[in-house]
């Protein structure tokens, strides 16, 4: 009797965990028949615009978790803190164009008097369980008290390290609008979001947020789900206009020829914020490889690279600092590069970094 018993109380616990508000909610009502009409739903869920397996051919799922669980690099996490500076977003100078990078594909910028954010995680980790997946020390130093009120929120898709339950709940009563892809809005408004700031697009839109403040949403190439259903939201990138200047926001996406399409439409960029980290040539159709990421740059037409996707969490096997080391390397076309600490107020219109932060860690 006692092995039965066990077993049913260890379902019934599952059961009971994944009924947390944390892992969101699938569109359902007028959202769903809005996502069935878009030409990137297919048999039940959205896909990419070219052929995108999970892992590359030739590789088995059991080769890449006997590699992710047995070949780590010995330094996928930093030896010591990670240094950081804490600029005071709650009295920066409104007339100022500032961004500030809270490590991975979170960051906070000022443009043009309007207050941005993209994809935060200030909670210290990125999995539905606290103990897994938990951010490097020293890359903490913002929570959601932190960050002042906000004109526009940008979630690029619903993974656990763009999309953090806790940091968006915790947010709520600052944010004055949420843009974001279709399916998204669902997770939101079961986590107490006013369905009418939430603007959830397809690819290839237009909005018009606000007078000189245009998005239009693009196409990525990567795949989205917080539990085992995948692809039940889309995910996105945006091209931001402002009145002074053109940013391309980039999510999690593998390389492939959208990005010299969006280039050849909305080029050339002022700056252009790409995912460089959490890669691999297993999974190298979701995730750039560092030479990847300038290709992209230059595909953009970008004046300025901002790497991001890096230095808060280990999701791959590459030393924790690899990213921004190789795509230095890869950079032949010395496209100018923002690498600033994690906290560091950086001027958007006259700032390169040149400081190598990351050594000796």
């Amino acid at each position: 009797m006692i092995i039965p018993f066990a077993l049913a109380l260890l379902i019934f616990a599952a059961y009971q965990f994944l009924q947390h508000p944390k892992f969101g909610k699938i569109a359902v009502g007028d959202r769903l028949e809005i996502i069935k009409k878009s030409p990137h739903f297919k048999n039940g869920k959205f896909e990419n615009i070219n052929h995108t397996p999970d892992i590359v051919e030739g590789v088995s799922y059991f080769k890449v978790f006997k590699e992710f669980f047995f070949n780590k690099s010995k330094r996928n996490r930093p030896l010591g803190i990670l240094p950081s500076q804490k600029t005071d977003l709650l009295k920066l100078n409104p007339n100022k164009n500032v961004l500030v990078w809270f490590g991975h594909s979170s960051y906070f910028m000022q443009i043009d008097g309007k207050k941005i954010l993209v994809d935060p995680v200030l909670s210290g980790n990125a999995s539905p369980v606290k103990f897994t997946t938990k951010s490097f020390k020293g890359s903490d130093v913002y929570t959601a008290a932190d960050i002042p009120e906000i004109d526009y929120l940008f979630i690029s898709h619903d993974h656990w390290d763009h999309l953090d339950y806790q940091t968006i709940t915790e947010l709520q009563p600052k944010i004055k609008k949420v843009i974001t892809g279709l399916g998204v809005a669902a997770h939101l408004e079961h986590w107490g979001y006013n369905r009418n700031i939430i603007i959830e697009k397809d690819w290839n839109e237009e909005i018009i947020l606000d007078p000189g403040f245009v998005v239009n949403t693009t196409s990525a190439r990567h795949f989205s789900g917080r539990l085992y259903k995948r692809g039940q939201s889309i995910w996105s990138a945006f091209v931001l206009k402002t009145p002074s200047m053109k940013i391309y926001l980039g999510g999690d996406s593998g390389y492939d020829t959208h990005f010299a399409e969006i280039g050849r439409k909305h080029g050339p960029f002022d700056l252009a914020i790409l995912e460089c980290g959490q890669y691999h040539p297993y999974w190298g159709y979701i995730h750039m490889l560092p030479q990847q990421v300038i290709q992209a740059a230059e595909d953009l037409q970008a004046k300025k690279l901002l790497p991001v996707h890096w230095a808060k969490f280990s999701l791959s096997l590459h030393a924790w600092d690899e990213p921004i080391t190789e795509v230095i390397k890869a950079n032949h076309k010395n496209i100018p590069l923002m690498h600033p600490m994690i906290g560091e107020e950086v001027d958007l219109k006259n700032h390169t970094s040149s400081v190598a932060w990351w050594e000796n860690l």
